[in-house]
């Protein structure tokens, strides 16, 4: 009579065992890093956000009256602005970066332009990555906007044609 081994030392119940014991430890773990990570780009208070669309496209309109054009061009420690076309804008703008997926980095800085006309403004660290560049008048009256990537050895063409 040949004796039978306990379920315990056979190979066959371990496999079973181990594949979805390693399921387990793989969600146990996704969960852990999904807390730990939360993502930046939900907004807390959806509706809000979703009806200031509407103020953001009277700003383009009014952007798109005034037909501005302005090159920006991107080093690793500043950035220059200049206005290409359009009416001439002398007052103070805000420059706005918006990164893609990570709130913390995003940033805004009010400049002034200098003697020739140029805005500039030193960068603490360079720019790495996909952006949303915003440049607004001081007053909040117009807004033009573009998507560009970091470091780039062309300048971006920020228009108010482009909607």
């Amino acid at each position: 009579m040949e004796t039978i081994q306990p379920w315990y030392k056979q190979f066959w119940p371990w496999v079973l065992i181990f594949l979805p014991g390693c399921a387990v430890v793989a969600s146990v773990t996704t969960l852990f890093i999904a807390i730990d990570n939360k993502p930046d780009m939900v907004v807390e208070d959806y509706y809000k956000k979703g009806k200031a669309i509407d103020v953001d496209l009277t700003r383009l309109e009014n952007a798109y009256k005034l037909a501005l054009k302005f090159r920006l061009t991107v080093t690793d420690d500043s950035l220059t602005v200049k206005q290409t076309f359009g009416e001439p804008q002398t007052a103070a703008l805000k420059v706005r970066f918006i990164h893609r997926t990570q709130e913390a980095k995003d940033f805004e800085q009010m400049i002034t332009a200098n003697g020739s006309g140029d805005y500039t403004l030193a960068l603490e660290k360079p720019l790495q990555g996909k952006w949303t560049v915003q440049l607004e008048s001081f007053d909040g009256h117009w807004r033009i906007q573009t998507v560009d990537t970091y470091p780039s050895s062309i300048d971006t063409l920020l228009d108010s044609f482009d909607r």
